[in-house]
């Protein structure tokens, strides 16, 4: 398929919200607090940008270097741009990424679902036991394999209207709806008594939690959020046009996200100490703790609508982002339509979708290396195939890109007049910087730390 048979991104604001919606994902709403939170507050956003400046955003920028020059599927751009080479198999691990994060993504996007629905219901009251509630949701097999399957055909309905007409437009109402909402409901949590022991939790720097670990949980956090080595980037990469400018999509893109997480805690955090409670990480806050709060603060049947539609959008921009690498590889490498690829690859992530749903339930004893498949699903994808997708991009766009032709992308063919020592320091950081740490980090997690 040429690049002209390809889809596209209609304009370059369509593709910066795109690559928002990819990054503007549930780890923003409830991961992200908690990490800045149990990390030294403000100590850990210092290091947490420190990291996404010097880490993240130059591996972005070679995923997006790889993904524009190739006008591929993550699969073939790898192989395009090393005929004959074994990269090819790294665009493989991409596409098997994103499978695995579906698998367990999509059953939390039914939580949401779930949830928005009993919010709309309204059946959410202060004498509810939360605890419980959440744990007959998750355990419920006909209640929790109806929501998982409602969102992965609403997300298969999106990815199916194409790159402009599904990817781009939906993108454009959702982020634009989300940060409205999240905006409103972060003012009015400020109102509320005892927001700023919230805040304090959030902000006050305390060095003394800095270690090396914060550091790991900073960086981890940046790949998790930016979809950095899953093929996300490059498979939108290749749909952007060649007068697209790559830095600044990626420093829109990583502030963007940035921001949008620490409004979110500014969102959620200060709630959670008015009510007297305890942030907890995960599960905990979202379907927990907070709809405790919202039953027990004023306007919190309002509040509890947003938040859980802004929880769906987050996690549906996001499933969309991991979903596309997926239908663009099933599309340009076996020859077939964006329709079979769809379902295909909707049937696929459905099987796996299935055992995680029912970790909770029926398969809850069944387990591998002594984890539940949605845990077993989570670990691999989020721990291991993220940090080696990552390092092998950086690997092959600091090495296997020509100098020229790296350049040549960043400047769009000399459009663009970016300083010649931020493009050499890009390419350092690429080519050096960027492998040795994410290295540290696949090695520390193999031994355990």
């Amino acid at each position: 398929m040429s690049a002209k048979e390809r889809d596209s991104f209609k304009s370059s604001l369509g593709v910066i919200l795109a690559l928002i919606g990819s990054a503007i994902g549930l780890g923003n709403l409830w991961r992200f607090p908690y990490l800045v939170g149990t990390n030294g507050g403000a100590a850990f956003i210092i290091i947490y940008l420190v990291c996404i400046v010097f880490l993240c955003m130059p591996i972005m920028v070679g995923e997006f270097v790889i993904g524009r020059r190739s006008q591929a599927n993550v699969f073939g751009a790898f192989k395009k741009l090393s005929s004959g080479s074994g990269w090819k198999h790294t665009g493989a691990l991409a596409v098997l990424t994103c499978i695995t994060l579906l698998s367990f993504y999509v059953v939390v996007g039914g939580w949401t679902i779930d949830y928005f629905v009993k919010s709309l219901r309204m059946v959410f009251t202060p004498q509810t036991d939360f605890a419980a509630e959440f744990n007959n949701m998750v355990s419920s097999t006909g209640e929790i394999l109806s929501f998982t399957v409602l969102f992965l055909v609403i997300n298969g309905i999106v990815i199916l209207a194409g790159v402009r007409k599904g990817i781009e437009r939906t993108n454009k109402y959702l982020m634009s709806m989300l940060a409205v909402l999240i905006v409103l409901i972060a003012v009015y949590s400020l109102t509320l008594p005892g927001a700023k022991q919230g805040l304090d939790f959030l902000f006050k720097p305390d060095f003394s939690k800095v270690n090396f670990d914060t550091a790991l949980n900073a960086l981890g956090q940046g790949f998790l959020s930016l979809s950095i080595g899953c093929g996300s980037i490059i498979t939108y990469a290749s749909y952007t046009r060649k007068e697209t400018n790559l830095l600044k999509t990626t420093t829109i893109t990583t502030l963007s996200d940035t921001a949008f997480a620490i409004i979110a805690g500014i969102a959620i955090l200060p709630a959670v100490f008015s009510a007297g409670m305890n942030p907890s990480e995960g599960a905990g806050l979202a379907f927990v703790s907070l709809p405790y709060v919202f039953a027990n603060m004023p306007m919190g049947k309002i509040i509890s609508i947003l938040f859980y539609f802004i929880l769906f959008a987050a996690a549906l921009s996001s499933s969309i982002s991991i979903t596309e690498p997926v239908v663009a590889f099933m599309k340009e490498e076996f020859r077939t339509s964006r329709l079979k690829a769809v379902i295909t690859s909707f049937f696929i992530v459905l099987l796996f979708a299935v055992l995680c749903a029912l970790s909770f339930g029926l398969l809850a004893n069944v387990k591998l290396f002594g984890k539940t498949f949605f845990d077993f699903f989570d670990y691999i994808s989020s721990n291991l195939f993220l940090t080696i997708g990552a390092l092998l991009a950086a690997i092959f766009a600091g090495w296997k890109i020509k100098k020229e032709d790296f350049y040549d992308e960043l400047t769009s063919g000399g459009k663009y007049k970016i300083p010649k020592w931020i493009l050499k320091s890009l390419r350092v950081f690429v080519r050096y910087i960027a492998p040795l740490v994410v290295a540290t980090i696949i090695v520390n997690s193999l031994i355990g730390n």
